[in-house]
């Protein structure tokens, strides 16, 4: 992710920071200092804020580590100043697997709050959430107060938040699971326009969070609709049959001259029957700019990519490409290249068929 900097690895997972967070901290930092508190004050609240993403973390390795229960990998866990998300490769198809991989982030932050709770019992402290407030007041009882918060609004039931998937896992046993996407998004939504309207006569953080649900409820369909739609297509269907290839010993020149003479931007480098690497529009550009163009084709491609196959179906190959994070990848069958896969084919493929949805949907009504 850009603009995402590595802060360290738990259980084999990279986690990382966003920038914009430390535009969190510094908001903090300064808004505590202007409202007259000092310095050990403000540094106090940063602390406790960071505690609190620490517990984020957390949350989020829950989500991750149940997930490698079911054989799905996390990419990397990313802190983002509205919270963490760890971002696995594919959500589990089986109902109730996606069920305890949703529930398995805020089952965390509830036996972070009973360890705290515990702690307090046993040094004799009434743990009561009266008196809870973010500056000054006992540090253990804040985290244990909002432990339960970050839990009990996770499992709101609205897209991105972990009760949205929850919502859906449980529709999803008793309907199509584009139909439970699409159910659970519209309850996400809902929500977010009560959001909005609490927010627009009390907090306006409130407006912030009703954007957010929206957008993340509408995203959360659209991905399920796709899905959808290219269930069951083998890569075979879409790829590209009528491709150029390179050598290595080529130069950018001789890719240039392809690149103007069609529409292709990405190029597999072959050695016989054999893919080297992927020379691909943006590694062309950037050294065009900076060496020229008689630099040798296999000082410039990429020698770790994806291969999919002719038979896989087009949402496994998508997932290559995505986890490549490249626009295409060569396809092969029985070892031979046949093919490219490339994202804007695939757009292409998706505005038909959806084209072609609609006119069947309108021919009865043109016949009446």
């Amino acid at each position: 992710m850009r603009w995402a900097w590595k802060i360290g690895r738990l259980a084999g997972i990279t986690v990382y920071m966003h920038a914009t967070f430390l535009l969190l901290i510094l908001f903090i930092l300064f808004s505590d200092l202007y409202e007259g508190h000092s310095l050990a004050a403000a540094a106090s609240g940063v602390f406790f804020i960071l505690v609190i993403f620490a517990c984020v973390v957390l949350h989020e390795l829950g989500h991750a580590l149940t997930a490698r229960r079911y054989g799905i990998k996390t990419r990397d866990i990313i802190l983002l100043p509205i919270g963490g998300v760890a971002r696995l490769e594919r959500m589990p198809e089986d109902p109730r697997q996606e069920l305890v991989v949703a529930l398995a982030g805020p089952a965390v932050n509830v036996v972070i709050a009973g360890g705290l709770f515990a702690i307090l019992t046993a040094l004799g402290i009434h743990a009561g959430f009266e008196n809870v407030r973010l500056m000054g007041g006992d540090f253990v009882e804040k985290l244990m107060a909002v432990n339960l918060w970050l839990a009990g609004f996770n499992l709101l039931p609205a897209f991105p938040m972990d009760g949205g998937r929850v919502l859906r896992a449980l529709l999803a046993t008793r309907m199509e699971y584009t139909r439970a996407t699409q159910w659970a998004a519209h309850v996400g939504q809902a929500m977010a326009l009560v959001f909005g309207f609490i927010g627009l006569f009390s907090d306006p953080f409130l407006l912030f969070i009703a954007l957010f649900v929206w957008m993340g409820a509408d995203a959360e369909a659209s991905t399920a609709l796709i899905k959808t739609s290219l269930g069951g297509i083998p890569v075979q269907r879409v790829m590209l049959k009528d491709f150029q290839t390179l050598k290595p010993e080529d130069t950018l020149a001789q890719a240039v001259d392809h690149i103007l003479a069609g529409w292709q931007q990405d190029f597999p480098v072959v050695f016989g029957d054999h893919v080297l690497g992927i020379l691909t529009r943006e590694d062309m550009m950037r050294t065009l700019a900076q060496r020229g163009s008689s630099v040798l084709v296999r000082d410039v491609m990429r020698r770790d990519f994806n291969i999919a196959d002719s038979h896989d179906m087009l949402e496994h190959a998508l997932g290559l490409l995505h986890k490549s994070r490249s626009r295409s990848v060569p396809v092969e069958h029985d070892g031979h290249l046949v093919g490219m896969l490339d994202l804007n084919k695939v757009g292409e493929f998706m505005m038909v068929q959806s084209a072609l949805r609609r006119a069947h949907s309108s021919s009865p009504a043109d016949g009446r």
